[in-house]
């Protein structure tokens, strides 16, 4: 790609999402058929031109699932993967059967490590067995790809002699797949080169990358090959997949809206679906994202130095190279720690409902400093605590009185949960409600108290310490909705030797701050009692 030439119109990437076949070969990552049904109405969501459906021939409960999502799904292109073998091929006939938008996707190895040790076979018969595969999948469906596995240990000749094979044969997209995630960008550009050069008729082809990231190279080899002439991208949610995973979808997407005059190339992702599909992928799976995972890592927009929140509050562009609004967080996180400034505990504290004067504000620095050396992190129920100079669980808001929880179990009856509150004005409330567990009765109940619903995006409770009397942590995160629909999460933190009621406690202190919000507190008389005592 010439980039002094800034072609009229940008080259238009076709995202192939995989992570319901290849994603869901990484250990930890199955899905039942119903999640995977979830999860394809979510990737349409998020605009993908093609979903990898699975691989319908490796059992009955896998194409009963292909089928599925063939059925109900439509808005994109759904394959379903076979080698290139007859049962391979007609079970993706069978599964695809009800799709609107059929592709069946095949594939045989051409490296030759894979054909002396995999399949046993000579050049010849690797070249016809291929040509079968496309040509029978071609009889069931027009939309026909191609996968020359372990392509990039292939010797070019022949890959480019198998490819032009079953682009005869019918296939409209060729695949290149670094299968074990072993080339550079150098290497996959300069072979994507030479493939639309000596490729029989390619200008009637669609070449389409897939990498792997064994040596932690898969985007960046996607996008190399995206310069050597690569239209489609195979890629994952979250990068998930065999071993170290695929070229992750959402580095790849922001890679090329971020560099758009670098590339000239686009994607039809709605970008601000990137976050709220990845947190959907951990939630099916319980696979997290690591924090300082690029795009969708929780620290992937995170400051905590007290040079880089400084900058950050003059002008964003300082330290940021995109927008977090626009892959689905609510706004960029600053992180209270050791390193961080005066100015940003001023932003946070005024976020949190305190608009503190210049010697208020000294005070409360101070004393965030010493904090500061013995946490690594400072919570927002740590800065309130400081700002207000009582014990956080005295804080003026929404107070947990009384709670009874009954299970249901053993009686027939629904879980149930019945909560008395104080308010912030002082008043008695007394409110129950039922669910589909005792958890979820609890936080139905709160929300009738309270007249606040949140919308819960997770939900954690682990032990903190141990021995009978153990305390229990609860860590609840909810979505605030805003005007613009952009969702701003909330942390509320609890801890009980009942997991209940650390989960109530973590509820209202959500309640709380956004209370606080609505409604700042007045602190000087509270800090006038914390200068008396310092």
């Amino acid at each position: 790609m010439d980039h002094n030439v800034c072609r009229e119109t940008p080259a238009r990437i076709a995202i192939f999402d995989t992570t319901l076949r290849d994603g869901e070969q990484s250990p930890g990552c199955s899905m039942t058929a119903k999640q995977k049904l979830r999860f394809a109405h979510a990737l349409t969501e998020l605009g993908v031109d093609s979903i990898e459906t699975g691989f319908p021939a490796s059992s009955e409960s896998e194409l009963d699932a292909c089928a599925a999502i063939a059925r109900e799904v439509r808005g994109a292109t759904l394959a379903a993967l076979a080698r290139c073998h007859v049962g391979d091929i007609e079970a993706c006939a069978r599964a695809l059967e009800h799709a609107g938008r059929p592709r069946i996707h095949v594939f045989i190895s051409t490296s030759p490590l894979h054909r002396e040790h995999k399949l046993g076979l000579s050049k010849a018969e690797v070249l016809e067995r291929a040509v079968m595969g496309v040509t029978l999948a071609r009889r069931h469906v027009e939309d026909v790809e191609f996968s020359a596995e372990d392509a990039l240990r292939t010797e070019p000749e022949f890959l480019s002699e198998v490819c032009s094979a079953a682009l005869a044969a019918g296939a409209r997209t060729l695949n290149i797949p670094d299968t074990v995630g072993y080339t550079t960008p150098g290497e996959i550009r300069a072979l994507f080169e030479y493939l639309r050069m000596h490729v029989k008729d390619a200008d009637r082809a669609i070449f389409s990358a897939h990498c792997h990231d064994d040596l932690g190279l898969a985007v960046a080899n996607s996008l190399a090959a995206i310069e050597g002439g690569a239209r489609q991208v195979e890629c994952t949610i979250n990068g998930v997949g065999e071993r170290a995973g695929n070229c992750a979808l959402e580095e790849l997407v922001m890679a090329l809206e971020t560099r758009r005059n670098y590339f000239n190339a686009t994607t039809g992702i709605h970008t601000e679906r990137l976050v709220p599909t990845s947190r959907l992928l951990t939630r099916i799976t319980g696979m997290s994202v690591q924090r300082n995972k690029a795009i969708v890592g929780a620290n992937a927009f995170a400051h905590e130095s007290g040079i880089h929140q400084h900058g950050m509050l003059k002008h964003r562009g300082t330290y940021e190279i995109l927008r977090p609004e626009a892959v689905g967080w609510a706004k960029s996180q600053m992180i209270m720690g050791r390193h961080s400034g005066r100015a940003a505990l001023a932003d946070r504290l005024r976020e949190l409902g305190f608009a503190l004067e210049e010697a208020q504000l000294n005070l409360v620095f101070g004393r965030f400093k010493t904090l500061t050396e013995k946490k690594r992190e400072v919570f927002d129920a740590d800065l309130e605590a400081l700002a207000l100079g009582i014990d956080g669980r005295a804080i003026g808001g929404w107070r947990l009185n009384r709670l009874h929880i009954s299970t249901g179990v053993g009686d027939g009856t629904l879980p149930t949960a019945s909560v008395e509150l104080s308010s912030p004005e002082g008043e008695r409330i007394t409110e129950a409600a039922t669910g589909d567990g005792p958890v979820h009765a609890l936080f139905a109940a709160l929300a009738r108290g309270t007249g606040i619903h949140l919308e819960i995006e997770s939900y954690q409770v682990s032990s903190v310490t141990t021995g009978e009397d153990a305390q229990g942590q609860a860590s609840l995160t909810a979505r605030i909705r805003s005007d613009d629909s952009v969702g701003e999460d909330i942390n509320g933190l609890g801890t009980s030797t009942g997991i209940l009621e650390a989960s109530a406690l973590a509820w209202l202190e959500i309640v709380n701050r956004i209370h606080r919000r609505l409604a700042p507190a007045t602190t000087v008389e509270a800090l006038e009692t914390l200068a008396a005592t310092a």
